[in-house]
């Protein structure tokens, strides 16, 4: 079923599948380098909005790489470790990079999708003469989105799917709920939430992204399921 068998022999870090290993460790040298030079870092590899005069191609990729501070990273990458072993060890390798990649990526084209209808509003309400729209639309193109929760939301869902009836407990509040039920909750609250913020200027967190995250990883499993390829 693609259960792949790791050698534990060589301690705690050879323990770690290979792919969630590396993933962590190019996440944390980009924070260092990030710490070094952020105005750099930031304007080449964070996420912009296309029309933004840093927008890089390669920003779709590279800002999941990248994040704002040590608590951001930290929850990151412990939830990636949590949940994205269990899943690689599962799957292999390969399909969950696939996979990985795959939630990431869907997770920036929802978030740009829904910063593309905020233009369109924007741009409308300029032509007209705001200059609060003029100034809410400047921040859209100039507020980098960074992070890798978007993938790490995907993995999440990922996990549910895969055991929705496996009991997980949070720290705080001590509330402990079926994997299923915690995802679900958690996909409510980011829609919420991404509705009450979705016009506020100037950054924040990027609610459909992690929408989008869950979302692309729902669909993909969908497909590996109809065509028979779970595993």
């Amino acid at each position: 079923m693609g259960y792949y068998s790791y050698n534990r022999g060589g301690g705690f870090l050879s323990s770690i599948p290979p792919a969630i290993k590396n993933i962590i460790i190019i996440n944390i040298l980009v924070m260092i380098m990030t710490a070094l030079n952020q105005q750099y870092m930031m304007s080449h590899f964070a996420l912009f909005y296309p029309t933004s005069p840093f927008f890089k191609p390669w920003q779709i990729i590279t800002h999941m790489f990248m994040h704002g501070g040590f608590w951001h990273i930290f929850f990151n990458m412990y939830t990636l470790f949590i949940f994205g072993c269990v899943l690689e060890r599962i799957w292999g390798t390969k399909k969950f990079l696939i996979f990985y990649f795959v939630t990431g990526i869907g997770a920036a084209l929802l978030h740009t999708g829904v910063q593309f209808i905020e233009s369109q509003v924007y741009l409308s309400q300029i032509a007209d003469g705001s200059q609060q729209a003029a100034a809410a639309y400047q921040a859209l193109e100039y507020t980098p989105t960074v992070g890798a929760s978007g993938a790490i939301y995907g993995v999440l869902i990922g996990y549910a799917m895969l055991f929705p009836d496996s009991v997980l407990t949070l720290i705080f509040p001590p509330v402990s709920l079926k994997a299923k039920w915690f995802v679900l909750i958690f996909a409510v609250i980011e829609l919420l939430t991404g509705i009450s913020s979705i016009r506020s200027v100037g950054g924040g967190i990027a609610h459909f992204a992690h929408l989008g995250g869950m979302l692309f990883g729902w669909l993909l499993i969908l497909y590996w399921k109809k065509r028979n390829r779970m595993y």
